[in-house]
């Protein structure tokens, strides 16, 4: 079973790697990062299950914590043709913002969202791959006999989290009947998101 540290500890983190550990790829991730119909700002070039068998095979660049203790971050470096998930908001493509109430599945409340439309990131350099242990998932609804499983990826530029988006923290606050996770707002944490994503955008394709 993998031992998680803190990125905090002194050891490389990929020596933290001690196989075997099982990752599976939630229903509400697989929906997102691989869409029935293929969209240019999900993972591409490789499938679910290939994706899958990279995490569990493969050692992370770097483990880091995620925002609550059953939470972890899996720093891979990236092997496939996919693109950053966020790009900073400049004078040249403000004018590409778009912005509506959506929901991320049926169950949940339509919330604002925003994104670029037309734009062409570069490749991204890492895939953070956010995982929930069994317990939590198990809370959230999620039965599994894995370790681990992935409720998300960033692609990123650099090998750190991108803050999450200030409305998931509040979601997360509302529990996990409104589709959180039940974690409360830390305040340090909404600020520096809000300093984030008032700068930067997701984009769409």
């Amino acid at each position: 079973m993998l031992v998680v540290r803190s990125e905090r500890d002194s050891v490389d983190p990929a020596a933290r790697y001690t196989a075997p550990m099982r990752i599976v790829l939630t229903d509400f991730a697989r929906a997102r990062l691989f869409p029935r119909e293929p969209r240019r700002n999900t993972i591409q070039g490789i499938t679910a299950e290939q994706f899958e068998h990279h995490l569990n095979r493969h050692a992370p660049f770097r483990v880091l914590d995620g925002y609550a203790p059953f939470c972890k971050l899996h720093v891979h470096r990236n092997w496939t043709s996919t693109r950053l998930i966020a790009l900073p908001i400049t004078d040249a493509n403000r004018d590409r913002l778009r912005s509506a109430y959506e929901a991320r599945t049926r169950d949940e409340l339509p919330v604002l969202v925003r994104w670029f439309e037309g734009v062409e990131p570069p490749v991204a350099d890492y895939l953070i791959a956010i995982l929930y242990d069994r317990e939590q998932l198990a809370r959230e609804g999620t039965t599994t006999d894995a370790d681990w499983g992935v409720v998300g990826c960033m692609y990123t530029a650099t090998p750190d989290e991108i803050p999450m988006a200030p409305i998931t923290m509040m979601r997360n606050a509302l529990g996990v009947a409104e589709g959180g996770s039940g974690v409360p707002v830390d305040r340090a944490a909404y600020a520096r998101s809000v300093a984030f994503w008032s700068s930067h955008a997701n984009w769409r394709g």
